[in-house]
C-alpha cells in the first residue's frame, strides 16, 4: 500500500469527461489530490515542472487522453517515457479511441495500461473504482 499523499495528474480536454473521472476517483476516496490540465503542453509543463508549474508535485499516476490540443497525447506519452526522471511514473491512457493503431502506438511508447472510456455513467464509475484500487492498493512499483 502506498504511503503518503496520492497525487493524480488528469490530462483531459473534455470538461465533462474530466468531471466524471474526478467524481469517480473522489467518490471512492482514491486520491488526495487530482490535478487536471486540459492540453498536452500543460501536461508536459506540469510533469517537468516548467513555467507556472515549477512547484508541481510529481504525480503518482498520470491519466492521459490521446486527442489533446497543443501536444498530442501520444507525444506526451513518448516524452514522459523517454526521460529518466519520469519514465517510471505509471501512465494510463484513458481515451474514447478503441482503434488498434492507437493502442499499439500507446504500448510502443510504454503506456502502463490502455483503457477505453465507458459510455454509461455507472460503467464510468466502476472503471474509476477499479482503476484506483488497482494502481494504489494492489500494484507495486519501485521508488522513483
Amino acid at each position: 500500500m502506498n504511503e503518503g499523499p496520492i497525487n493524480i495528474l488528469l490530462v483531459e480536454d473534455n470538461p465533462d469527461h474530466a468531471a466524471l473521472v474526478i467524481r469517480g476517483l473522489k467518490s471512492h476516496m482514491v486520491a488526495n489530490q487530482i490535478v487536471h490540465v486540459e492540453d498536452g503542453e500543460a501536461a508536459l509543463d506540469y510533469i517537468f515542472k516548467r513555467g507556472s508549474h515549477a512547484a508541481a508535485t510529481t504525480p503518482n499516476l498520470i491519466l492521459l487522453d490521446l486527442r489533446l490540443p497543443k501536444v498530442d497525447g501520444l507525444e506526451v506519452l513518448k516524452t514522459i517515457k523517454s526521460d529518466e526522471a519520469t519514465k517510471r511514473i505509471p501512465t494510463v491512457v484513458l481515451t474514447t479511441s478503441d482503434a488498434e493503431r492507437d493502442m499499439a502506438m500507446a504500448y510502443d511508447y510504454h503506456a502502463n495500461s490502455y483503457m477505453v472510456k465507458p459510455i454509461t455513467f455507472d460503467d464510468f464509475m466502476a472503471l474509476t473504482k477499479t482503476l484506483g484500487f488497482y494502481w494504489f492498493i494492489y500494484n507495486r512499483q519501485p521508488e522513483q
